[in-house]
């Protein structure tokens, strides 16, 4: 039974992120991009303002980790199959003829499975924040907390920055002020990889990598169903 435990636990550890868990990450993103106000009629008279913004969404976390390690922000576009894979996801949701895309993604199950797979890319995401930042200082847990929360909910933030440079910031959207619960859950992951990475932790890295994922995977799609019955249960009674 422990064998395979470990077998399953060590084979889910070495689960590549590219392609599949990657485009999930990149459809959810840009989908809720899409969902703002204004968001497609911006993207038909700027194009690029459109693409650009949802770089962000996409590769936030990568950006302000960059940013706190006194990295190039911009080191992203050095990942041209990434940046063309997400850039394509952008153009079929924003300009796909008669709205295709969005049309499959508004079935309650493609967007719980679409959420469950970014949720796996944010352990993947928060644990190459912690490594990428040890090799810069060697057990230094606090600055591996702050890249690894930056690294798995950093999109976040960056965008709360694009928002206030193009005049949509509200303060009750600020994360420094009001983190959310995308932000809470990351945080809570960076400390606990962190602890178990300095040895303050005795479990083995892929043990917690699976039962972490588990649970951010099973509280997300949780969530969104709650939230879809509660839609579906309101909308009747105002018809």
């Amino acid at each position: 039974m422990d064998s395979s435990w470990e077998d399953l636990t060590l084979a889910f550890s070495r689960t590549s992120m590219f392609p599949f868990f990657d485009i999930a990450h990149y459809l959810v993103s840009v989908m809720a991009l899409k969902h703002r106000p204004g968001a497609v009629e911006g993207a038909w008279k700027n194009p690029f303002s459109s693409w650009f913004t949802a770089m962000l969404h996409c590769f936030g976390g990568g950006i302000l980790s960059c940013i706190l390690l006194a990295e190039p922000p911009l080191r992203f576009l050095a990942n041209h199959t990434n940046v063309l894979l997400a850039s394509s996801i952008w153009y079929i949701i924003f300009f796909c003829p008669w709205d295709l895309i969005s049309q499959g993604y508004s079935f309650l199950p493609v967007q719980l499975l679409a959420a469950g797979m970014k949720e796996v890319t944010r352990t993947w995401k928060i644990i190459g924040g912690i490594t990428h930042a040890n090799s810069y200082y060697k057990n230094g847990w606090l600055v591996m907390i702050a890249i690894g929360w930056a690294q798995g909910a950093g999109g976040i933030i960056i965008t709360n920055f694009e928002q206030l440079l193009k005049g949509d910031w509200k303060p009750e959207g600020n994360e420094w002020l009001k983190m959310s619960y995308p932000s809470k859950v990351t945080l809570l992951g960076s400390l606990i990889f962190t602890f178990q990475h300095t040895k303050h932790l005795t479990i083995s890295k892929h043990n917690l990598m699976f039962l972490y994922t588990i649970f951010l995977v099973t509280t997300k799609v949780r969530v969104l169903g709650i939230c879809s019955l509660a839609v579906a249960s309101h909308f009747p009674q105002h018809l």
